[in-house]
């Protein structure tokens, strides 16, 4: 956050001052929890499904904030936020916060317009920022972009997956005047969502991982998915203005975005067709990816400490920023060799002391995502057990029977031992157990089980030493308690040692 004053922070959002004199100074950054909050800070009062910011204002003050933005009157120096516009939308405001008086829409309309004027202040020196979309990947490559990125100056990018109306902006205002790099995810529930975000934070890099099918059945179609993902291209600036459209040109409907923006396109993947690309993937037995990192300005050899072989494309792309920022090629080579997964629940590998291995990528799943850890999971467990514990892919609309059916279908072909379906009979997620029964006319192989509780008590009973356990689901069927309960200390292995091959 650059230093302003509360009378500036008035003008730059619209909004009025209350109970302040206007010379009060922000000099921290913006929180919305109060036991955050940094000396200085402004205090972000958020309506809630359960609790209300504005009861806060008081306590952030007390706590050293330099004053409050908020959508009514408090007891405390403020901004108050300009009201909505009659008939102005707030349904995402409402998913997001549970307010249904378009209150909180003001506030994060007021974040927005801040956020705006800092990243603009600070592109105008020397921040540069980078907007990553597709749609699977995102917080892995942003993670990744960010770990490349931070040695060539100060880097801000979000925790985890905070990529929405609250997270974009208030990420984008930890930047400061030391910042060089501010590196944010773009998500999208529908049309626009992704060029609005990008009128938060004009970034000057895009990245277009995939387009899947997550969200399908709030998009209609893949070719609306991509309509929407394409947003971030068309955002870009001018090649002659210095923007850059890193494209994945192993995805024809990213590829296709090139014709969509008039930046400068870098293309990544193994398609000939990529600037940046990678050659000679092999994997090794834990499903590391080593290749041969191919770029205009020379070659090297890489070895990703990350699991599973879409991590590949992943790092292609982080490679592809970094290298447009001024990374050596052999430094970037060094540099992937070394970077660590730093968001929880994905691809997160944890190994008990009697050698069960548990791959936790419970915090989210498509159709796409869930392909690559079956894969995963089949490269780390040759010659041990498998275990798939799946759970729900959410938002796929009228295609969600036959893409579960897929998915377990894909766990027989892939020669996954054992195949566990968290969600019961009426459940969605229910069609992956009965593709894998009529693809490998299992038995006892593939098991429907009503909640995480059921799944966790055939684990107690079932799982041996040695074996390795995928645990993968969308967020809401809260797969990671599995996890958690697999790998807590109480919970020993059962059985013999031996290795079982065989379904």
């Amino acid at each position: 956050m650059i230093a302003l004053t509360l009378a500036e922070i008035a003008r730059i959002v619209g909004g009025r001052l209350h109970r302040a004199e206007g010379t009060e100074q922000v000099t921290a950054g913006v929180e919305f929890d109060s036991r955050a909050l940094e000396p200085g800070g402004l205090f972000l009062a958020l309506p809630g499904e359960r609790v209300d910011g504005h009861t806060f204002a008081r306590q952030a003050i007390e706590a050293g904030a330099a004053g409050v933005l908020a959508a009514r009157e408090v007891d405390a120096p403020s901004v108050i936020a300009a009201p909505l516009a009659e008939g102005e939308a707030h349904e995402r405001s409402v998913a997001l916060t549970g307010d249904t008086d378009g209150s909180g829409a003001a506030v994060l309309a007021a974040l927005a317009k801040l956020a705006r004027h800092v990243v603009t202040e600070l592109s105008a020196r020397e921040l540069t920022v980078v907007g990553v979309t597709g749609s699977s990947g995102k917080t892995s490559t942003k993670d990744l972009i960010a770990q490349l990125l931070e040695p060539l100056g100060p880097t801000v990018a979000p925790p985890g997956s905070f990529n929405n109306e609250l997270g974009h902006p208030w990420t984008a205002l930890r930047a400061d005047a030391g910042t060089r790099h501010l590196v944010l995810e773009l998500s999208a529930r529908g049309p626009g969502h992704i060029a609005e975000l990008a009128a938060v934070a004009p970034p000057r890099i895009g990245v277009v991982l995939n387009v899947g099918s997550a969200h399908v059945g709030e998009f209609g179609s893949r070719e609306g998915i991509a309509k929407t993902k394409g947003e971030l291209a068309e955002a870009l600036p001018s090649a002659a203005d210095g923007g850059v459209a890193v494209l994945n040109m192993d995805d024809p409907l990213v590829a296709a975005m090139a014709a969509r923006t008039t930046a400068r396109v870098v293309g990544f993947g193994e398609s000939a067709a990529a600037t940046v690309r990678a050659e000679n993937v092999t994997l090794d037995d834990q499903a590391r990816a080593s290749f041969r990192l191919i770029t205009p300005a020379g070659e090297a050899d890489v070895t990703l400490p990350l699991y599973g072989e879409h991590h590949v494309s992943n790092a292609l792309a982080a490679a592809a920023v970094a290298l447009e920022l001024g990374s050596p090629v052999d430094e970037l080579a060094a540099a992937l060799g070394a970077v660590r997964r730093r968001s929880e629940r994905r691809m997160e590998v944890s190994t008990r002391s009697d050698g069960l291995t548990v791959l936790n990528d419970s915090y989210n799943a498509n159709p796409e995502s869930v392909r690559a850890a079956l894969k995963t999971l089949a490269s780390m467990s040759r010659g041990r057990r498998s275990w798939a514990v799946l759970g729900v892919m959410g938002e796929l609309g009228a295609d969600s029977v036959t893409a579960h059916d897929e998915i377990g279908r894909l766990a027989v072909r892939l020669n996954i031992n054992r195949l566990v379906v968290v969600g019961g009979e009426d459940s969605a997620a229910a069609p992956m157990h009965l593709g894998a029964s009529h693809e490998g006319s299992w038995g006892e192989e593939s098991v429907l089980v009503p909640d995480t509780d059921a799944a966790i008590a055939l684990l107690r009973e079932e799982l041996r030493p040695d074996d390795v356990m995928l645990v993968k689901a969308s967020k809401v069927a809260q797969l990671w308690r599995v996890a958690d309960a697999v790998l807590a200390e109480d919970v020993p292995g059962t059985g013999d040692s031996r290795q079982d091959g065989a379904r």
